[in-house]
């Protein structure tokens, strides 16, 4: 009988620890796996790089594989346990970042009608996928100019798209656990407004406003706003005006990356660290990780977004 039991009980140990060392692990990561999570897809501005008709060193000097990288501005929340998402803008490069939605049943989120924000709408019609109601959230002004002018009223007729409206500063839930409010910035508005969106998950809070003219402009101060946000991804489509030529920036208007580190100069290193430049011109040296910009960003404290980057919520 003492053979026995002894010869059980090594067994029976081995089993219990074997259970207690590794199955709360396997369960954690199970959680992790199914937690939603923010993932960049794009930092590019509208445009594109390589740029239509530039023949400068920044766009004829690209590799094939730093073309591949160069993706127009978007960001994707992703929440594998409901098999659904996000996706923060329509850009022309739609058909690749679809794919790294991981077949989640996506719902559309845009900022305003320039071409780099919406213009993969296009790929949603019979000519390509043929959707089905995909839900597209939209401002009052971008929902008439959808509506009122083809090809996209089309996919509004064809339901290959259903528009559901948002409303300044009124936060939706469009899919479990995660919440959007639409804040409005100052920006070219020809055809529709701007906004930014504040992301929020049970545990973190993000700022995506990728397009703006001047933080003098908008009525919200940017450090408040960047205090009660986990991460923020900003407007960072030129780094100075050597850049641009010198051309007046009030024909483009966007706040240099020089411009705003030189604003949050006496912000806390925290706070700075929240900070990621995205929507970059082709022309942006940002857009270079070996760059002697990018170098001289990262030493001031903040951070530059890089395609396929991703980001627990």
């Amino acid at each position: 009988m003492k053979t026995k039991l002894f010869s059980a009980f090594p067994c029976k140990l081995f089993f219990y620890l074997l259970g207690i060392l590794f199955v709360p692990k396997l369960l954690f990561s199970q959680q992790e796996i199914e937690r939603p999570y923010l993932k960049i897809l794009g930092t590019v501005q509208d445009g594109g790089s390589p740029h239509i008709g530039c023949e400068k060193v920044c766009c004829k000097s690209l590799s094939i594989e730093q073309k591949k990288q160069r993706k127009v501005t978007s960001l994707a929340v992703i929440y594998p346990q409901t098999n659904s998402s996000l996706l923060f803008e329509a850009t022309p490069d739609i058909i690749l970042q679809w794919k790294k939605l991981n077949g989640t049943s996506p719902s559309i989120f845009f900022f305003y009608s320039h071409m780099g924000h919406y213009s993969g709408l296009m790929n949603l019609g019979r000519e390509a996928l043929g959707a089905k109601s995909i839900p597209v959230y939209v401002m009052p002004k971008m929902s008439a100019f959808l509506n009122e002018n083809g090809p996209w009223s089309q996919l509004v007729y064809l339901k290959n798209i259903k528009l559901i409206p948002l409303e300044e500063n009124k936060t939706i839930t469009p899919i479990d656990q995660i919440k959007v409010t639409p804040i409005l910035v100052p920006h070219r508005d020809e055809f529709s407004e701007t906004v930014a969106y504040q992301i929020e998950s049970l545990e973190k809070k993000i700022l995506f406003i990728p397009d703006i003219d001047k933080w003098s402009k908008w009525d919200h101060d940017l450090i408040e706003v960047l205090e009660r946000v986990d991460y923020a991804f900003i407007d960072g489509t030129f780094f100075d005006a050597k850049e641009i030529d010198y051309r007046p920036i009030n024909e483009i208007p966007h706040p240099l990356v020089k411009e705003t580190i030189a604003y949050l100069s006496s912000a806390s290193k925290e706070l700075k660290n929240k900070v990621y430049f995205i929507h970059m011109n082709h022309t942006n040296p940002l857009l270079n990780p070996e760059s002697d910009e990018t170098i001289w960003v990262i030493r001031q404290g903040f951070n530059i977004a890089r395609i396929g980057q991703q980001f627990r919520l």
